[in-house]
């Protein structure tokens, strides 16, 4: 049984066709990535996932359920969590009150004045597991606007992780960074992928991360699938180098 189906999206904006038709099946415990070149439709297609905005046409559905015009919290509540391209986070807050929002949030505990002995408690447990599995624990206390950036966007996907997913959406998470953050972010997530057997989608420039990490890599090239296979496939195929790797003569 799949985790996620989306069937024949499309989205237009007046005579625009962002994303056209698109159809992706993602099993649980997958790693899959989207891949394109600059405008190829790959964030609108994360958008439609996500809830940011509703498909023009074609449904989504998520765990079995049609999801299709369902708002961005409720999907949240059943499930999907997502990271975005410029880093989501509060920068003049350490990394521990950065994540505890949404570990407060995911106990069902947002907007309570105060918490009991015992509530406190697990909420501080839970917090040292995210630092710990994001490497954070030693940085817990720093404001988040003085970390590097692959340490910020560490902290973002831990604030995600918080919210107990089954499905977790990356959008280009190594953009911007050095080739050691790049390898701390990329190691990250495939731990996060291995040991908390957790499903994740993620749009990501990087050829060597796509190739390092999915399973199965879906090319977008104009706003529809150009290619779709394992990482071995998608290198050999010639459209996916004519269009966006880069074909040498």
């Amino acid at each position: 049984m799949s985790l996620l189906r989306v069937q024949n999206v499309s989205r237009h904006f007046g005579s625009l066709i962002a994303v056209d038709q698109v159809s992706m099946t993602v099993e649980p415990g997958e790693l899959r990535a989207v891949i394109g070149p600059n405008g190829a439709g790959k964030t609108t297609f994360f958008n439609m996932i996500s809830g940011f905005f509703p498909p023009t046409a074609g449904t989504i559905v998520f765990d079995e359920h049609d999801i299709t015009a369902w708002p961005a919290h409720r999907r949240v509540a059943a499930g999907m969590a997502r990271t975005f391209q410029i880093t989501e986070i509060f920068p003049e807050l350490s990394v521990r009150e950065n994540v505890r929002i949404p570990v407060e949030v995911a106990a069902g505990m947002r907007l309570r004045p105060w918490l009991s002995r015992s509530a406190d408690a697990r909420i501080r447990e839970r917090l040292d597991e995210l630092l710990g599995m994001g490497g954070l624990a030693g940085k817990a206390d720093r404001l988040v606007g003085e970390l590097s950036h692959g340490d910020q966007r560490a902290t973002e996907i831990m604030m995600s992780l918080a919210l107990r997913p089954r499905l977790l959406l990356l959008d280009e998470p190594t953009a911007g960074m050095g080739d050691q953050e790049t390898y701390d972010v990329t190691r990250l997530i495939r731990r996060l992928h291995r040991d908390e057997k957790l499903t994740i989608v993620l749009i990501e420039h990087d050829m060597r991360v796509v190739f390092h990490l999915a399973d199965r890599i879906m090319v977008l090239a104009e706003g529809a699938v150009l290619a779709e296979g394992t990482a071995d496939e998608i290198a050999k195929d010639e459209r996916v180098q004519a269009a966006y790797l880069g074909k040498t003569e």
